[in-house]
Protein backbone atom coordinates (compact mmCIF):
# COMPACT_ATOMS: atom_id res chain seq x y z
CA UNK A 1 0.00 0.00 0.00
CA UNK A 2 1.65 3.27 -1.23
CA UNK A 3 0.07 6.76 -0.87
CA UNK A 4 0.45 10.34 -2.26
CA UNK A 5 -0.46 13.67 -1.17
CA UNK A 6 -2.42 16.40 -3.68
CA UNK A 7 -3.38 20.52 -2.74
CA UNK A 8 -7.21 20.18 -1.41
CA UNK A 9 -7.95 23.70 -2.74
CA UNK A 10 -8.26 21.95 -6.21
CA UNK A 11 -8.91 18.13 -4.88
CA UNK A 12 -12.10 18.18 -2.73
CA UNK A 13 -13.02 14.13 -2.60
CA UNK A 14 -16.48 14.74 -1.38
CA UNK A 15 -17.40 16.92 -4.29
CA UNK A 16 -15.82 14.69 -6.66
CA UNK A 17 -17.41 11.72 -5.72
CA UNK A 18 -20.92 13.33 -4.92
CA UNK A 19 -21.36 15.20 -8.03
CA UNK A 20 -23.36 12.29 -9.82
CA UNK A 21 -20.54 10.97 -11.53
CA UNK A 22 -19.59 8.38 -9.91
CA UNK A 23 -21.45 5.34 -7.62
CA UNK A 24 -19.41 3.14 -6.49
CA UNK A 25 -17.79 4.94 -3.23
CA UNK A 26 -18.85 5.00 0.36
CA UNK A 27 -17.86 7.00 3.48
CA UNK A 28 -15.54 5.48 5.56
CA UNK A 29 -13.33 6.89 8.68
CA UNK A 30 -12.46 10.61 7.91
CA UNK A 31 -12.67 10.22 3.96
CA UNK A 32 -14.00 7.52 1.24
CA UNK A 33 -13.76 4.35 -0.32
CA UNK A 34 -13.65 4.76 -3.94
CA UNK A 35 -13.70 1.84 -6.26
CA UNK A 36 -13.00 1.28 -9.78
CA UNK A 37 -12.97 -1.57 -12.36
CA UNK A 38 -10.79 -4.08 -9.80
CA UNK A 39 -9.47 -1.69 -8.29
CA UNK A 40 -9.78 0.29 -4.48
CA UNK A 41 -8.68 3.50 -3.02
CA UNK A 42 -9.27 5.50 0.04
CA UNK A 43 -9.06 9.02 0.07
CA UNK A 44 -9.50 11.54 2.45
CA UNK A 45 -8.55 15.39 3.10
CA UNK A 46 -8.34 18.01 5.94
CA UNK A 47 -8.31 21.21 4.21
CA UNK A 48 -5.16 21.79 3.11
CA UNK A 49 -3.81 17.88 1.47
CA UNK A 50 -5.92 15.45 -0.05
CA UNK A 51 -4.68 12.09 0.59
CA UNK A 52 -4.92 8.86 -1.36
CA UNK A 53 -3.68 5.33 -0.09
CA UNK A 54 -4.07 2.12 -2.43
CA UNK A 55 -1.92 -0.72 -4.04
CA UNK A 56 -2.01 1.15 -7.23
CA UNK A 57 -1.66 4.91 -6.92
CA UNK A 58 -0.85 5.57 -10.42
CA UNK A 59 -4.17 4.40 -11.83
CA UNK A 60 -6.24 7.08 -9.00
CA UNK A 61 -3.55 9.76 -10.12
CA UNK A 62 -5.09 9.21 -13.26
CA UNK A 63 -8.41 8.48 -12.03
CA UNK A 64 -9.26 12.28 -10.40
CA UNK A 65 -7.34 13.31 -13.35
CA UNK A 66 -4.89 15.12 -11.28
CA UNK A 67 -2.52 15.77 -14.28
CA UNK A 68 -4.89 18.18 -15.67
CA UNK A 69 -4.65 22.05 -13.95
CA UNK A 70 -7.91 23.01 -12.21
CA UNK A 71 -6.88 26.57 -11.36
CA UNK A 72 -7.03 27.47 -15.11
CA UNK A 73 -10.83 25.90 -15.62
CA UNK A 74 -11.75 27.28 -12.60
CA UNK A 75 -10.66 30.86 -14.17
CA UNK A 76 -11.36 30.38 -17.22
CA UNK A 77 -15.30 29.62 -15.92
CA UNK A 78 -15.55 32.22 -13.81
CA UNK A 79 -14.41 34.42 -16.78
CA UNK A 80 -18.01 33.82 -18.37
CA UNK A 81 -19.59 35.99 -15.96
CA UNK A 82 -22.52 33.55 -14.95
CA UNK A 83 -23.54 34.27 -11.48
CA UNK A 84 -24.29 30.53 -10.63
CA UNK A 85 -21.30 29.63 -12.24
CA UNK A 86 -19.22 32.18 -10.60
CA UNK A 87 -20.22 30.81 -7.68
CA UNK A 88 -19.91 27.09 -8.14
CA UNK A 89 -16.40 27.26 -9.54
CA UNK A 90 -15.02 29.29 -7.11
CA UNK A 91 -16.72 27.35 -3.68
CA UNK A 92 -16.36 23.77 -5.80
CA UNK A 93 -13.20 24.56 -7.32
CA UNK A 94 -12.31 21.16 -5.71
CA UNK A 95 -14.59 19.34 -7.86
CA UNK A 96 -12.97 16.92 -10.54
CA UNK A 97 -14.08 15.14 -13.09
CA UNK A 98 -13.14 11.40 -12.97
CA UNK A 99 -11.40 9.36 -15.68
CA UNK A 100 -13.25 5.96 -15.19
CA UNK A 101 -13.40 2.36 -16.60
CA UNK A 102 -14.79 3.10 -19.85
CA UNK A 103 -17.02 -0.43 -19.79
CA UNK A 104 -18.11 0.24 -15.94
CA UNK A 105 -19.11 3.36 -16.88
CA UNK A 106 -21.64 2.14 -19.93
CA UNK A 107 -23.24 -0.29 -17.81
CA UNK A 108 -23.56 2.18 -14.75
CA UNK A 109 -25.32 4.97 -16.80
CA UNK A 110 -27.25 2.58 -18.39
CA UNK A 111 -28.61 1.91 -15.01
CA UNK A 112 -28.60 5.62 -14.08
CA UNK A 113 -31.45 6.27 -16.82
CA UNK A 114 -34.49 7.17 -15.23
CA UNK A 115 -33.14 7.25 -11.73
CA UNK A 116 -32.18 8.15 -8.44
CA UNK A 117 -28.47 8.29 -6.73
CA UNK A 118 -29.05 6.22 -3.81
CA UNK A 119 -31.13 3.36 -6.28
CA UNK A 120 -28.40 3.65 -8.61
CA UNK A 121 -25.50 2.69 -6.06
CA UNK A 122 -27.97 -0.06 -4.77
CA UNK A 123 -28.33 -1.78 -8.09
CA UNK A 124 -24.78 -1.75 -8.62
CA UNK A 125 -23.26 -3.09 -5.50
CA UNK A 126 -25.87 -5.92 -5.88
CA UNK A 127 -24.67 -6.35 -9.22
CA UNK A 128 -20.38 -6.07 -7.88
CA UNK A 129 -21.55 -8.59 -4.85
CA UNK A 130 -23.44 -11.10 -7.31
CA UNK A 131 -21.06 -11.46 -9.90
CA UNK A 132 -17.54 -9.54 -9.23
CA UNK A 133 -14.73 -10.89 -7.00
CA UNK A 134 -14.19 -10.52 -3.18
CA UNK A 135 -11.13 -8.83 -2.43
CA UNK A 136 -9.79 -7.75 0.60
CA UNK A 137 -7.77 -4.29 1.29
CA UNK A 138 -6.48 -2.33 4.37
CA UNK A 139 -9.22 -0.48 4.55
CA UNK A 140 -11.72 -3.92 4.25
CA UNK A 141 -13.28 -6.21 1.17
CA UNK A 142 -14.85 -4.85 -1.46
CA UNK A 143 -16.10 -6.34 -4.96
CA UNK A 144 -14.67 -5.89 -8.16
CA UNK A 145 -16.94 -4.98 -10.87
CA UNK A 146 -17.83 -7.58 -13.10
CA UNK A 147 -16.22 -7.76 -16.43
CA UNK A 148 -18.32 -7.92 -19.61
CA UNK A 149 -18.27 -11.59 -20.79
CA UNK A 150 -19.60 -12.45 -16.90
CA UNK A 151 -22.14 -10.16 -17.44
CA UNK A 152 -23.08 -11.41 -20.67
CA UNK A 153 -23.55 -14.78 -19.45
CA UNK A 154 -25.78 -13.86 -16.77
CA UNK A 155 -29.15 -14.41 -17.31
CA UNK A 156 -31.27 -11.44 -16.86
CA UNK A 157 -33.40 -12.63 -13.85
CA UNK A 158 -30.17 -11.75 -12.09
CA UNK A 159 -30.43 -8.20 -13.04
CA UNK A 160 -34.41 -7.84 -12.27
CA UNK A 161 -33.34 -9.35 -8.55
CA UNK A 162 -31.11 -6.78 -8.41
CA UNK A 163 -33.34 -3.83 -9.13
CA UNK A 164 -32.66 -3.22 -12.50
CA UNK A 165 -36.55 -3.72 -13.46
CA UNK A 166 -36.63 -2.28 -17.03
CA UNK A 167 -33.00 -1.53 -17.91
CA UNK A 168 -32.14 -5.52 -17.30
CA UNK A 169 -32.51 -6.04 -20.68
CA UNK A 170 -30.57 -3.29 -21.68
CA UNK A 171 -27.45 -4.75 -19.30
CA UNK A 172 -27.61 -8.12 -21.07
CA UNK A 173 -27.90 -7.36 -24.44
CA UNK A 174 -25.37 -4.71 -24.74
CA UNK A 175 -22.74 -6.32 -22.47
CA UNK A 176 -23.36 -9.42 -24.72
CA UNK A 177 -22.45 -7.02 -27.72
CA UNK A 178 -19.30 -5.63 -25.77
CA UNK A 179 -18.01 -8.81 -24.57
CA UNK A 180 -17.97 -10.05 -28.32
CA UNK A 181 -17.04 -6.89 -29.74
CA UNK A 182 -15.20 -4.88 -27.20
CA UNK A 183 -14.87 -1.41 -27.35
CA UNK A 184 -12.14 -0.54 -29.26
CA UNK A 185 -13.65 1.22 -32.13
CA UNK A 186 -15.19 3.93 -29.44
CA UNK A 187 -11.65 5.20 -28.68
CA UNK A 188 -10.28 8.08 -30.34
CA UNK A 189 -13.10 9.17 -32.29
CA UNK A 190 -14.27 12.99 -31.56
CA UNK A 191 -17.12 13.76 -29.32
CA UNK A 192 -19.66 13.85 -31.62
CA UNK A 193 -18.79 10.39 -33.82
CA UNK A 194 -18.89 9.14 -30.02
CA UNK A 195 -22.19 9.78 -29.17
CA UNK A 196 -23.22 8.60 -32.68
CA UNK A 197 -22.02 5.59 -32.21
CA UNK A 198 -22.73 5.18 -28.33
CA UNK A 199 -26.59 5.85 -29.37
CA UNK A 200 -26.47 2.20 -31.30
CA UNK A 201 -25.80 0.45 -27.98
CA UNK A 202 -29.43 -0.61 -26.16
CA UNK A 203 -30.61 1.65 -23.35
CA UNK A 204 -28.18 4.25 -24.39
CA UNK A 205 -29.97 7.46 -24.80
CA UNK A 206 -29.10 11.19 -25.80
CA UNK A 207 -28.11 12.08 -21.84
CA UNK A 208 -26.57 8.55 -21.13
CA UNK A 209 -24.39 8.73 -24.19
CA UNK A 210 -23.28 12.24 -23.21
CA UNK A 211 -22.27 10.76 -19.40
CA UNK A 212 -20.25 8.46 -20.59
CA UNK A 213 -18.38 10.31 -23.01
CA UNK A 214 -17.44 12.88 -20.55
CA UNK A 215 -16.98 10.39 -17.26
CA UNK A 216 -15.84 7.10 -19.24
CA UNK A 217 -13.82 9.19 -22.43
CA UNK A 218 -12.93 12.72 -21.38
CA UNK A 219 -14.64 14.49 -23.85
CA UNK A 220 -14.40 17.79 -22.41
CA UNK A 221 -16.53 19.42 -24.69
CA UNK A 222 -20.05 17.27 -24.34
CA UNK A 223 -22.67 18.66 -21.76
CA UNK A 224 -25.34 16.03 -20.26
CA UNK A 225 -28.48 17.43 -19.47
CA UNK A 226 -31.03 15.95 -17.07
CA UNK A 227 -33.66 17.51 -15.13
CA UNK A 228 -30.98 19.74 -13.00
CA UNK A 229 -29.38 21.12 -16.30
CA UNK A 230 -32.94 21.73 -17.63
CA UNK A 231 -33.76 23.73 -14.33
CA UNK A 232 -30.46 25.85 -14.61
CA UNK A 233 -31.03 26.12 -18.46
CA UNK A 234 -34.12 28.28 -17.50
CA UNK A 235 -33.92 29.37 -14.55
CA UNK A 236 -30.01 31.21 -15.00
CA UNK A 237 -29.98 31.38 -18.58
CA UNK A 238 -33.59 32.31 -19.39
CA UNK A 239 -33.64 29.73 -21.83
CA UNK A 240 -37.06 28.37 -23.75
CA UNK A 241 -35.97 25.27 -25.66
CA UNK A 242 -37.17 22.45 -24.61
CA UNK A 243 -35.28 19.63 -26.43
CA UNK A 244 -32.46 18.37 -24.39
CA UNK A 245 -30.54 17.66 -27.58
CA UNK A 246 -30.64 21.17 -28.34
CA UNK A 247 -30.21 22.21 -25.28
CA UNK A 248 -26.76 20.21 -25.06
CA UNK A 249 -25.69 21.80 -28.34
CA UNK A 250 -26.52 25.18 -26.82
CA UNK A 251 -24.15 24.39 -24.18
CA UNK A 252 -21.44 23.10 -26.14
CA UNK A 253 -21.36 26.09 -28.57
CA UNK A 254 -21.30 28.86 -25.52
CA UNK A 255 -18.64 26.97 -23.87
CA UNK A 256 -16.71 24.66 -26.16
CA UNK A 257 -13.99 22.38 -24.84
CA UNK A 258 -15.07 23.52 -21.16
CA UNK A 259 -18.09 22.25 -21.74
CA UNK A 260 -17.68 19.40 -18.98
CA UNK A 261 -16.19 21.12 -16.62
CA UNK A 262 -18.97 23.80 -16.63
CA UNK A 263 -22.17 21.55 -16.76
CA UNK A 264 -20.21 20.05 -13.14
CA UNK A 265 -20.08 23.16 -11.44
CA UNK A 266 -23.72 24.09 -12.85
CA UNK A 267 -25.06 20.74 -11.85
CA UNK A 268 -23.51 20.28 -8.55
CA UNK A 269 -24.18 24.27 -7.59
CA UNK A 270 -27.73 24.08 -8.83
CA UNK A 271 -28.09 20.85 -6.28
CA UNK A 272 -26.08 22.73 -3.36
CA UNK A 273 -28.99 25.90 -3.98
CA UNK A 274 -25.68 27.86 -4.63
Amino acid sequence: MTKFDFDAKYFNPGHTLDCGQVFRFRPHKDGFIALSADKACFVRSDGFKTVVESDDCDYFYNYFDLNRDYSKIVEKAKSFDIPLLTRSAEICKGLRILNQNREEMIYSFIISQNNNIPRIKGIINRICEGLGEKRSSPFGEYYTFPSSQTLAETDVSFFKAAGAGYRDCYLVETSKRISAEGISRLEGLDAAALKKELLTYKGVGPKVADCISVFGFGKTDSFPVDTWVEKVYKEDFGGRLKDRNKIAEYFVNAFGEYSSFVQQYLFYGKRLNL
